[in-house]
């Protein structure tokens, strides 16, 4: 995902960078972009970071929601039990599959 260009209004040396820096980091949290030069040319952008949002609204889930396929439970299961061997796997394996409890020892 590519970020808009800068506004060139906006446009700033690496002098001014550097000494008007405190100014310029106020406004990249008001959300203003800037357009770095150096010798007259155009070296980089610094933009404002993109917050993360922490919860997604009910509404937001319901619409990124509506295009998932449908899931039926019953077949899920079904499958599950078909292809996957629960025997496979003991979560108690790690103590009992290296003997050291065993039920002859007392």
């Amino acid at each position: 995902m590519t970020s808009p260009e800068p506004d060139l209004t906006h446009q700033i040396s690496q002098r001014d960078l550097r000494n008007r820096s405190a100014e310029i980091m106020d406004g990249l949290e008001r959300g203003e972009r800037y357009a770095v030069t150096r010798n007259g040319h155009h070296i980089g952008d610094l933009v404002p970071i993109r917050r993360r949002r922490r919860a997604v609204s009910r509404a937001e889930f319901a619409a990124v929601s509506r295009g998932m396929p449908r899931l039926d439970d019953r077949r899920y299961r079904a499958e599950m039990d078909r292809y996957v061997n629960d025997e496979l796997y003991d979560p108690y394996d790690r103590t009992y599959g290296k003997g050291e409890f065993t039920e002859d020892e007392q």
